[in-house]
């Protein structure tokens, strides 16, 4: 099966390619930025055209924690709306019959119910400092269930967690939690200083899925005949969530990067600064009725990721420091 993979290099991207790749069943294609721009609508309808696969796996997004999104909410809106546009609608207009994209579990509202169901999206307010990537990702959803309702078309859509792992982006200003906190304790004991700031109060709670368990439910997902797939979702609510099905406090979370890293100095937290929606765990029960549940243990998977995250600084290969 010739398969498009948009996003291999991404953390997310590049764990899809190592699963797709173990199993000796896809004829993977990949093309770098310089060579396809998928904000290009002109640029992608032409690449779609002459490829022709038979799945589209999109990947592709631009992802930030809560500084970014809160600095560049403009980007986040525009870069991952043209995407979704682009490579849905060429895979369409190319003839591709099958198409899987990723969200993230953003798209559902600041205080939904806990733990939030497909169900529960566009039930209410969405979360400010986020809210422009969220609706982006909302668009992907919507725009999968439409080019399935009105062309039969079999486009799935899968809503991790907060994800993390090998390939995560440890930048200083726009990673997420838990490879910023690694970073920053990682330099605390290099630097032998006596205390780290954490923003936020420490309070909200999140749900972490390591990478790989993330290219697994994938698999999974593209692996389910359309029948086994129609069964659990529904024309207007076909996304499905994917996470571990455990949460922890963000200050829970430090103690355990402390604890990874050999941190022994005092954590602080600056509730002045942003910490984002109070709690968000999904509701994995529908992908757990399928036949599918995580396998990775959050401590075990920051051990992972931290000894990935020290051989790339050895290295410099492949780590994006910015």
């Amino acid at each position: 099966m010739k398969v498009f993979l948009a996003g291999h290099k991404g953390m997310v991207g590049s764990a899809i390619h190592r699963a797709m790749g173990a199993t000796g069943r896809y004829d993977i294609v990949t093309a770098n930025h310089d060579t396809l721009d998928l904000t290009d609508q002109n640029a992608v309808r032409d690449f779609m055209g002459q490829l022709r696969p038979d799945l589209v796996v999109l990947a592709a997004a631009k992802v930030g924690g809560i500084h970014a999104n809160s600095s560049y909410p403009a980007d986040f809106i525009y870069e991952n709306l043209m995407m979704e546009c682009n490579v849905i609608h060429q895979a369409h207009a190319a003839g591709v019959g099958r198409l899987l994209q990723l969200g993230s579990s953003c798209i559902y509202p600041r205080n939904a119910p806990q733990p939030m169901r497909e169900e529960d999206l566009l039930t209410d307010t969405l979360e400010p400092s986020n809210e422009p990537y969220a609706i982006a990702k909302i668009a992907g959803i919507k725009l999968c269930e439409s080019y399935n309702r009105q062309y039969g078309r079999d486009y799935r859509s899968v809503m991790p967690t907060n994800l993390y792992g090998q390939g995560d982006n440890f930048h200083p200003e726009n990673s997420h939690v838990l490879p910023a906190l690694l970073r920053r304790f990682h330099a605390a004991v290099a630097a032998d200083v006596d205390s780290v700031m954490i923003w936020g109060s420490g309070t909200p709670f999140r749900e972490f899925l390591h990478v790989d368990d993330m290219a697994a439910a994938c698999m999974f997902v593209l692996e389910l005949d359309k029948a086994a797939y129609a069964a659990q979702t529904n024309p207007m609510n076909s996304h499905i969530n994917v996470g571990s099905g455990t949460e922890i406090s963000i200050g829970d979370l430090a103690r355990l990067v402390a604890r990874v890293t050999g941190f022994t100095g005092k954590i602080a937290f600056d509730a002045t600064k942003p910490g984002g929606t109070p709690r968000k765990l999904l509701d994995t029960s529908r992908l757990n009725q399928m036949g599918w549940s995580a396998q990775i243990g959050l401590e075990e998977g920051v051990r992972n990721t931290y000894a990935w995250y020290r051989d790339a600084l050895a290295s410099q290969v492949g780590l994006r420091r910015g």
